[in-house]
């Protein structure tokens, strides 16, 4: 059996961000670290890859810079249940693949002098007197802390901390070349959202993004619900092709996204959950900026532990709980309710007829100029100021 102080299971975004925070604040730990995966980079990952702004400003605190190729989206077609709202702004977001996207965060993990064994599942873990065990198809390991970075169907979660049902929402996604298709969306630089569905019980959407895949321009194609059955979204899915005019029918996948919930344990002694395995954005399904802002606050809290000596990690859970983390997350939950559920006719209408309710909306979504971290208050007195004029109407 193999010793290690820590041991992170997972190499995506946020086991790769809680890799890359040590290297900044604990670099000896680092470097005594290993992160497990099942998966060999560059491996694919199953997800629309949009790169929302605030997930930019958190690569840049971790000091890396985003070098795989991508789409720059500064377009939106929006389809509510009653009409269609056009938007144009700067820079609204970024699309990758996730392929290239992971094996770029891999690398530069690996370059700060994390251990990184691919290849390598996980198969059990379990507590063995004041540290953890962690199983693998290869070998035996014991940690004295192991970070949950596993994802939606978390082993670590199940072991050591909830064995609950989690709260899941569905997506169904695929791609197909822009040459078999009429959506004009990529050369626009522009993505599309489409609620329609939701005046018929969906809680969810279907979209269209624009991406590259092997030096090709694509369109990614799906649609993401809570509390949905599978078929419901691939019969969306299938509208959505239809819609942007594909004449082939590409292969589809499914895929699960775990969403927060502030009632579930994000920690527990010697153990902690971060990105998917701790719960995203139930709204829209949105996970990448979220993984990298837990995996940030997970590497904090365990530098804070090795020099403490306190592996109990109850630090962690309110901090993410207590912080405008865990408080977005929070209103996300609540947004679900608002236009998943019966007085959708209210709140759409609201983000139809103004332009300040929208420019407000998507810089607290997407982050910018902090305002996801600020109060209730500062909004509705910004709203009432005019200090978010809509920017000018796309020609």
């Amino acid at each position: 059996m193999e010793d290690r102080p820590l041991i992170i299971v997972g190499s995506g975004p946020a086991g790769a961000a809680t890799g890359l925070r040590l290297a900044q604040r604990h670099p000896e730990l680092a470097r005594d670290t290993l992160i497990l995966d099942k998966a060999i980079h560059p491996r694919d990952k199953v997800c629309a890859g949009g790169l929302i702004p605030h997930t930019l400003a958190c690569l840049r605190d971790l000091g890396v810079e985003l070098s795989v190729p991508h789409v720059v989206v500064d377009r939106a077609t929006v389809r509510t249940p009653t009409r269609e709202v056009r938007y144009e702004g700067n820079d609204i977001c970024r699309v990758v693949r996730r392929r290239d996207f992971d094996a770029s965060l891999v690398a530069a993990v690996r370059a700060r002098g994390v251990g990184v064994n691919e290849g390598e599942k996980v198969v059990d873990v379990a507590r063995d007197g004041d540290g953890i065990r962690v199983e693998t198809e290869r070998t035996s390991y014991r940690a004295r802390a192991v970070v949950g970075a596993d994802g939606s169907g978390s082993l670590v979660r199940r072991r050591l901390l909830d064995q609950t049902s989690a709260h899941t929402g569905r997506a169904v996604m695929c791609d197909v070349p822009i040459a078999a298709v009429s959506w004009t969306g990529f050369h626009r630089h522009a993505y599309d959202f489409n609620f329609e569905a939701v005046a018929r019980g969906l809680r969810g959407y279907s979209w269209a993004f624009p991406c590259w895949i092997n030096g090709e321009p694509h369109v990614n194609v799906g649609a993401y619900a809570v509390d949905t059955p599978g078929a419901l979204l691939t019969r969306l899915t299938e509208q959505e092709l239809a819609r942007v005019g594909s004449t082939v029918r590409p292969r589809f996948h499914a895929f699960p996204i775990h969403w927060y919930d502030h009632r579930a344990p994000l920690a527990c002694p010697r153990a902690m959950l971060v990105g998917d395995a701790a719960g995203v954005d139930p709204l829209m399904g949105e996970g990448i900026s979220f993984a990298l802002e837990y995996g940030r606050r997970a590497a904090d809290a365990l530098h804070a532990a090795f020099a403490s000596g306190d592996f109990s990690f109850a630090a962690y859970q309110q901090d993410v709980r207590g912080s405008w983390l865990g408080s977005k997350l929070r209103r996300l939950n609540l947004a679900v309710r608002l236009f998943y559920g019966p007085t959708w006719r209210v709140w759409f209408a609201i983000a139809e007829r103004s332009g300040r309710a929208r420019e407000l909306g998507l810089r607290w979504y997407n982050g910018i100029d902090d305002w996801d971290q600020r109060s209730g208050w500062d909004a509705v007195r910004a709203l009432w100021s005019g200090e978010f004029a809509p920017p000018p109407a796309p020609v």
